[in-house]
């Protein structure tokens, strides 16, 4: 269990939540919404005991399991099953095992005895931590959330990024039933079979949950209790119903608001009125004085009206002239771990075009863009630059992004030529305000990061775009702007997504498929393919 008291929170100076108090039970599952920059990610890594809230207290009384938004932290050397079952102290047993079996394996008839014993301890050992049952439960988690059997002996380091997040997902799950779970943006990278099997994980975990998601669908099956935060205000509004009611009253209070503010304020306009027509004679001075505190009064008890949470004008940048064809690639292949991710993928992108890359996670399209970006190198064939080209890069991972500098210093960075006056102008559009500039990059929420990497792509030139996931951890209104932006980009464009919603921005005319590298026209048939993907 989770116990918050009165507490404070804040980003640098700005007050994100104030006198917040609430408590995480077992049973409870929790929907923590609100728009991006609220402060969801920073509560969600104050209930981790990642960082301590600048009043107040947050206490626990049990495990918890968190999964960050930017879950790197794994060794790349450990393999996929060691790190699943470290979330039970049970690699190290494993390994024991592993070591004893190839001593006794080794050892001649002097030495067998010694080494059977060993292997006895060790085989207890990994026994009393659960032991081959937990290590198929292991395999099982992975499976569920896509994890093909291929991988789970492949180091960390050899995964692609989407495959990295599921490990980090399936060692929280694996972690224990009695501990409370802190899931920040669980849905990202999962295909449609991994999101069905997660809902379900979900419904019947026994400990508390408290869940960031922007997928709404895993909102209206999974929680029964929904905090809002409300940034205007710097509290969370806390409401104890499952999705699905909570929209539905949130939208019958918000009309009877207006209703209300509607009728008090033609009342208390007539009020006026008449005491104006009064106030003039001495007789009725004394009424008309009475009337306009009466209207005022009717006025102040009404419940204050929900200011309009502000949208950044998200927009991409204007291209730089470029000859027919600014992009290409011959013959590319890159292998990690002796896998090989992609192999002969050629390319060529015209001005104006606009693909879709689709494949299963692991199937090289992250890696694709990074080797177009020139953040990676192939292992054969190359990549081609056109007459012209100027490249914008948006990185599934904000890879673009220095998390050690401030949000000024990574615009003035992506934009050298902009003043600072020019640059924080700009930042402005993209709801970074005043001390907002001045925070590093490392702090800021998913959605915070996804939009100080767009606001850097603005005053690139950039005449091709490769955009890794650019909707993922975006809140509804944030996520519009950037479809409508995708939408009117006169550009060309390499866009990797599971968002079906993007495809229909993105206008696709060409489709690549890996990790075969075929390259079809686009067709409404391959839709079906970008929720797999």
């Amino acid at each position: 269990m989770i116990t918050v008291r009165d507490a404070e929170l804040r980003a640098g100076a700005r007050l994100l939540l104030s006198g917040v108090s609430f408590t995480v039970s077992p049973g409870d599952r929790i929907g923590l919404v609100g728009r991006n920059g609220a402060g969801k990610t920073t509560l969600m890594t104050a209930l981790a005991g990642r960082s301590r809230p600048a009043a107040g207290d947050v206490a626990h009384t049990g495990p918890v399991g968190f999964l960050a938004q930017d879950s790197r932290a794994a060794d790349p050397a450990v393999t996929v099953t060691d790190r699943i079952l470290s979330a039970r102290g049970l690699d190290s047993a494993l390994r024991a095992l592993r070591k004893a079996e190839a001593a006794m394996a080794a050892a001649d008839a002097p030495a067998l005895e010694g080494a059977m014993r060993a292997y006895a301890r060790a085989e207890a050992a990994f026994q009393a931590g659960g032991g081959y049952a937990a290590e198929a439960e292991a395999a099982r988690v992975a499976a569920g959330l896509g994890l093909p059997e291929r991988v789970l002996g492949d180091p960390v380091g050899a995964l692609s990024g989407g495959q990295k997040r599921r490990v980090e997902l399936a060692r929280i799950l694996f972690a224990g039933a009695d501990r409370t779970l802190l899931l920040d943006e669980p849905t990202n990278h999962l295909d449609a079979d991994s999101l069905a099997w997660l809902r379900t994980f979900l419904q019947a975990h026994q400990g508390g949950l408290v869940v960031i998601s922007h997928d709404t669908a895993l909102l209206a099956d999974v929680v029964n209790r929904v905090f809002h935060l409300d940034a205007t205000r710097a509290t969370i509004d806390i409401h104890n119903t499952g999705w699905r009611t909570y929209l539905s009253r949130r939208d019958a209070d918000e009309r009877r608001r207006t209703r209300e503010r509607s009728s008090a304020e033609r009342k208390a306009a007539a009020l006026h009125a008449q005491a104006d027509r009064m106030k003039a004679r001495s007789a009725t001075a004394t009424m008309a004085r009475s009337m306009v505190r009466r209207a005022d009064r009717m006025l102040a008890g009404l419940e204050p009206a929900r200011r309009t949470e502000k949208t950044a004008r998200i927009r991409l940048p204007e291209p730089a002239p470029c000859g027919r064809t600014p992009l290409g690639a011959i013959s590319l292949a890159k292998s990690y771990g002796g896998h090989r991710v992609l192999d002969g993928v050629d390319l060529a992108v015209d001005r104006g075009s606009r693909l879709v890359v689709l494949g299963l996670n692991g199937s090289g399209k992250t890696t694709l863009l990074r080797m177009l970006a020139g953040t990676e190198r192939p292992d054969a064939g190359r990549v081609v630059h056109g007459h012209g080209l100027r490249l914008g890069y948006f990185a599934q991972e904000h890879d673009t992004l220095d998390s050690g500098r401030t949000v000024l210093e990574n615009m003035a960075l992506a934009a050298p030529h902009l003043s600072p006056g020019e640059a924080r102008r700009v930042l402005g559009a993209f709801l970074f305000t005043g001390d907002d500039a001045d925070k590093r990059a490392g702090v800021l929420s998913g959605g915070e990061k996804t939009r100080l990497a767009l606001a850097g792509l603005v005053h690139s030139g950039a005449n091709v775009l490769l955009l890794d996931e650019p909707t993922n951890n975006l809140d509804p209104a944030s996520r519009e702007e950037v479809l409508a932006a995708v939408g009117s980009y006169p550009g060309a464009i390499v866009m990797v997504t599971h968002d079906e919603g993007a495809i229909d921005a993105l206008r696709p005319d060409r489709v690549l498929l890996l990790p075969d590298a075929d390259e079809d026209l686009w067709h409404e048939d391959y839709r079906g393919l970008v929720a797999l993907a």
